[in-house]
């Protein structure tokens, strides 16, 4: 049915509240246009955008080659089901990921979206090894259907449902911040830490490993970073068992950490990547990679998807790439080590931030409340109300930003990797404003 009215921000949201099922809505800006950096609501204001539709624009809103490439591939045909009939933006996008994916990962399956792509893993390392147990790890995320729900690591997300994944248990993340207070070295704690998957296996499993599931850096748990020599031990226990490594890509991946994937700074080559978000800029794509031997598991029939390997979104995704390895990836590896030490500076100036950490444009601001012991009394209290009222402050100062964390504590900095040093300064200094005024007001 169509309207005659001009829309505003007030009837965009009376249509959702009236006819949309309810949603995770904490970031409440109707978006009429955007472009690179700079998202526009229907009332004409402009917003900084520093979330990137949850770590998904990459290449910037409405990136120009990305978009051109959507429109010729529209004007050739839309579909024709990728895994019927053979396509060309399909074979190449498949033959250019083998290219940059890391290692001997070679073959691709291309499906919606994240969830989807992480569910495709499990299936493929269940065929491959003959084993069903998964380990995936607290406080992780993998998506909200029924099987990647059983994965994710937080009652959040499963409150009144009911995982079907069963055979799938879980370890302590590597979450230093909020683990131990001890004085140990990064290699000391990698080691307790992977040894910590060693016990669960041990304990909760009956040894009848399929994979173990990671992101190389925590998204949705709060930008949580593994100390060095972690994934690489996590993925010597897999094999040990006979599984294999699956690691989550989905965020982290297509240069979100300053290389085209994270587990390219771990120096390990998982044995099989899950990848979505930022893969298209937008346009909804996710795959999982394998080396031969692994995909090879895969028979006729034994996994498929109607709209998976669309070739409009896979000749988006060719066009990503090309735009990621064209400077974005060198100016998002130095505009991250250069944010990350000005957040260093603002955990240093105020006592309501207990740490920042992260990899590259994917950064996080975990707020406590100093007066309150945390959890085991290991750190401060988590401030998941500092935080959103942080975060509506910098609404209101034209910023958008994303929080996270399992305490909902965690600002999380996950701009298209276009933005510039002058756009995050002023991010930076909307910051210092909010937490400075907010704390004021308490």
């Amino acid at each position: 049915m169509s309207h005659n009215y001009a829309p505003s921000n007030e009837t965009i949201e009376e249509q959702y509240n009236e006819n949309v099922m309810p949603i995770w809505k904490s970031l409440n800006v109707p978006v009429k246009r955007a472009s690179d950096c700079v998202v526009e609501d229907f009332d004409g204001n402009e917003y900084l955008d520093v979330f990137s539709g949850i770590s998904v624009t990459n290449v910037g809103h409405g990136n120009d080659a990305v978009v051109e490439a959507a429109k010729d591939q529209l004007d050739e045909f839309v579909h024709g089901c990728s895994y019927v009939h053979p396509s060309q933006p399909v074979a190449e996008l498949a033959e250019r990921i083998a290219e940059v994916t890391p290692g001997d990962l070679q073959k691709s399956f291309f499906c919606n979206s994240g969830t989807e792509a992480v569910e495709g893993g499990v299936k493929l390392a269940r065929k491959h090894t003959g084993n069903t147990e998964v380990i995936a790890l607290e406080m992780g995320f993998h998506g909200r259907t029924l099987g990647s729900l059983a994965l994710t690591g937080n009652k959040a997300y499963k409150r009144g449902m009911a995982p079907t994944l069963n055979d799938t248990v879980h370890a302590p993340a590597p979450y230093r911040y909020r683990w131990t207070n001890e004085d140990l070295t990064e290699e000391e704690f990698a080691k307790r830490a992977a040894a910590e998957i060693e016990h669960v296996i041990g304990t909760h499993t009956s040894d009848d490993l399929a994979a173990i599931i990671v992101e190389p850096v925590m998204g949705e748990g709060g930008i949580i970073v593994p100390p060095k020599g972690w994934l690489a031990r996590v993925q010597e226990i897999a094999h040990e068992h006979g599984a294999l490594l699956i690691a989550d890509e989905v965020q982290t991946g297509y240069g979100r950490t300053g290389t085209l994937f994270a587990s390219e700074q771990f120096d390990v080559v998982p044995d099989i990547l899950t990848q979505a978000k930022g893969i298209a800029n937008g346009l909804p794509l996710g795959a999982f990679t394998a080396s031969s031997e692994v995909a090879d598991a895969f028979e006729s029939g034994d996994h498929l998807s109607t709209f998976g390997g669309n070739p409009v979104t896979c000749a988006a995704a060719l066009a990503t790439i090309d735009e990621l390895q064209d400077g974005i990836l060198e100016a998002t590896a130095a505009n991250g080590e250069w944010l990350a030490d000005q957040l260093t500076d603002v955990e240093a100036d105020f006592d309501v931030v207990g740490e920042t950490r992260g990899l590259g444009l994917m950064q996080g601001v975990e707020l406590v409340d100093p007066s309150v012991e945390g959890p085991h009394g290991v750190s401060p209290a988590p401030d998941q109300k500092l935080a959103s009222a942080v975060a509506d402050h910098l609404e209101g100062q034209g910023i958008i930003m994303g929080v996270g964390g399992y305490h909902k504590n965690v600002l999380r900095f996950q701009p298209p990797l276009t933005i510039t040093q002058d756009q995050l300064d002023r991010t930076l200094d909307a910051l210092r404003t909010a937490i400075t005024e907010v704390t004021a007001d308490e």
